[in-house]
């Protein structure tokens, strides 16, 4: 154990000496032009074709309203019994999702997502009736149509069921036409704002300078952490999507706040290279409670006048483990004292504990969040 538990602070020394190189990105993987994004849509329709797995018309008043509808807007017109006697199970009423990229244009496809609104048990074989896609101004922006994928399976009787992954969604590729465009054009001349993914004023700062550097001085301006003006150089030759296209080549080191984030039901550690923590040691042992109950029986001597009796016994067992205590220096980041204390035998939820106990005794020069 005292070998083990040298070599973990060797190796936090070792890479006390290394640091990592800041990686370079690509500012259209850190920024977005400003007006220039998806839109959300949303449809309400049918899926038929079904093999008796769809809705329970008897029950979901809904879908049978809606199968009313469809055949009345194609000219079946049932009388009310016949409405009343209807118990079909090969149809399934849907929510459809679709997001409709920038500067889509009437005619193209784009991805649709199907999912069951009553209590139908797989969509699997089914094919969507034609479905309009509003948005949240209650336009049609696209039309939706076509059989679903569906990447899980359900089937099952009344003693016994087998299910892989979720049979009551799926994906229809290219399955919604665009009917209307959303209106946005490119300035043929101006300022172009970019938007920051993650906000952050050293990355918003060493955006400005490298667009400044490769356009020259003055092209780019910083508004605040999660804004960059650039504008259009008047000497260049290409028109504004080439200028963009060559913009957003440009590579920048992204920056950003030194976080660690756990999540403790599920005993996940995720941590950014930048934390660091003060001098500080850390001791950590297990406590663990074995209780045993157990039944003792008492008779009398054969010749013994008395009656068999029944008695509880509790038995307490308590262990606790051996805490080693270990000097974390100054200037470590935590992926290295992972490591170290992995090395002497903690656990990922033991590292959660002993982090948040780095955190209260103020050092942790970081971000703690708990998830």
């Amino acid at each position: 154990m005292h070998y083990r538990l040298i070599t973990a602070l060797l190796l936090i020394g070792a890479a006390c000496l290394t640091a990592a190189p800041a990686q370079a990105t690509r500012i259209k993987d850190l920024a977005t032009i400003e007006g220039v994004r998806e839109n959300q849509l949303m449809g309400y329709g049918l899926v038929i074709g079904l093999s008796g797995t769809g809705d329970d018309i008897t029950k979901s008043v809904f879908t049978k309203q809606a199968i009313i509808n469809m055949t009345k807007r194609m000219g079946v017109a049932l009388t009310a019994d016949v409405y009343k006697q209807m118990k079909t199970k090969n149809i399934a009423a849907v929510m459809v999702t679709a997001q409709l990229p920038p500067f889509a244009r009437p005619g193209s496809a784009i991805d649709i997502q199907v999912s069951s609104l009553g209590d139908a048990s797989s969509l699997s074989g089914g094919t969507l009736l034609m479905t309009p896609l509003k948005g949240p101004d209650g336009s049609t922006y696209a039309v939706a149509q076509g059989p679903l994928a569906v990447g899980g399976i359900s089937f099952g009787g009344k003693a016994a069921k087998a299910q892989k992954n979720f049979a009551t969604s799926g994906r229809v590729s290219g399955g919604a036409i665009v009917e209307r465009a959303v209106d946005y054009a490119l300035p043929p001349a101006g300022d172009v704002v970019y938007q920051l993914r993650e906000t952050d004023f050293t990355t918003a700062a060493r955006m400005v300078e490298a667009i400044n550097r490769r356009f020259g001085a003055g092209t780019a301006q910083p508004v605040d952490s999660g804004t960059v003006k650039v504008a259009r150089p008047k000497q260049f030759p290409g028109d504004m999507v080439t200028f963009i296209a060559d913009l957003e080549g440009i590579e920048v080191a992204p920056d950003g706040p030194a976080k660690i984030v756990v999540n403790e039901r599920t005993g996940t550690i995720v941590m950014g290279q930048d934390v660091r923590i003060a001098t500080v040691a850390v001791s950590h042992g297990n406590l663990n409670l074995v209780i045993t109950e157990s039944t003792q029986v008492s008779q009398p001597n054969p010749l013994a006048q008395g009656t068999t009796t029944q008695t509880p016994a509790t038995t307490i067992k308590a262990v606790e483990d051996t805490g080693n205590l270990v000097v974390l220096p100054m200037g470590v980041n935590l992926g290295d004292i992972a490591r170290a204390l992995n090395a002497i035998g903690a656990t990922p939820r033991d590292l959660i504990a002993i982090f948040q106990a780095i955190k209260a005794a103020g050092a942790l020069q970081g971000e703690l969040v708990i998830l």
